[in-house]
């Protein structure tokens, strides 16, 4: 069986915090201490539906926010591919003007690399989509989330901590979750839970099969976007 991960969106691929925050800037909202560099990502509260409002009429504001390690997403997509992964992108993000957050997401995710994204826009609990989608393994940048994946499913949690908060981290860890500071070094964790996920098969593979040649399938090619169209079906 292949390795089935969940990937959040915002916080492990996308620097949602510095989009924010240029939201709040260009619709004239002052961070909070902004002369401090450790507290200049506060806002106060009563700013925030201003921003989120000046989100949702903005099209495609979606599109717009900067990648954490866009090396890494290409990483992620050659290594899928390689060794036979399936992976979903999980966001919960609202919806802003222009097209649909679905498709701002999978044209976001493919621009760095990684070709026909799975993308699912679902609100409410990770457990749940965790357990639903029978996940190996999920990696997210909240906490509150993996918590709720380890406790609601058999899946795995990874923590992605930019900010090094150790409050957070011993939270994590006292719990089962696996923490890491980036994106590359949680891919590090998904390669190694590969090497050692078990074989599952149905019966036993005949030793005879042994010494049969592996029938070459078709592959597609690295940029599946490349493939010549179809040709038209005859009557």
């Amino acid at each position: 069986m292949s390795l089935r991960i969940g990937v959040d969106v915002d916080g492990v691929l996308a620097d949602f915090r510095q989009a924010f925050h240029k939201a709040a800037e260009a619709c004239g909202v002052r961070d909070v201490d902004s002369d401090d560099p450790a507290t200049a990502h506060s806002l106060a509260q009563r700013d925030v539906k201003r921003v989120w409002d000046y989100v949702a009429k903005t099209p495609n504001w979606w599109m717009t926010l900067a990648p954490y390690e866009p090396d890494q997403i290409a990483r992620l997509y050659n290594l899928t591919r390689a060794l036979g992964w399936e992976v979903f992108f999980v966001t919960n993000r609202p919806a802003s003007a222009g097209d649909t957050v679905q498709f701002q997401t999978q044209w976001w995710i493919e621009r760095h690399g990684f070709y026909l994204p799975a993308v699912l826009t679902v609100p409410g609990s990770r457990g749940q989509i965790a357990n639903g989608l029978r996940l190996d393994l999920i990696v997210d940048d909240l906490v509150m989330n993996c918590v709720d994946v380890v406790a609601a499913s058999t899946s795995k949690a990874l923590l992605l901590l930019r900010a090094g908060d150790k409050g957070a981290e011993k939270h994590a860890t006292d719990r089962g979750i696996g923490v890491v500071p980036t994106l590359a070094d949680a891919l590090g964790v998904i390669e190694r839970l590969h090497e050692l996920l078990p074989g599952r098969r149905g019966r036993l593979m005949r030793l005879a099969d042994w010494f049969m040649p592996a029938e070459a399938g078709d592959v597609l090619p690295h940029n599946p976007r490349v493939i010549r169209p179809l040709p038209p079906l005859k009557d």
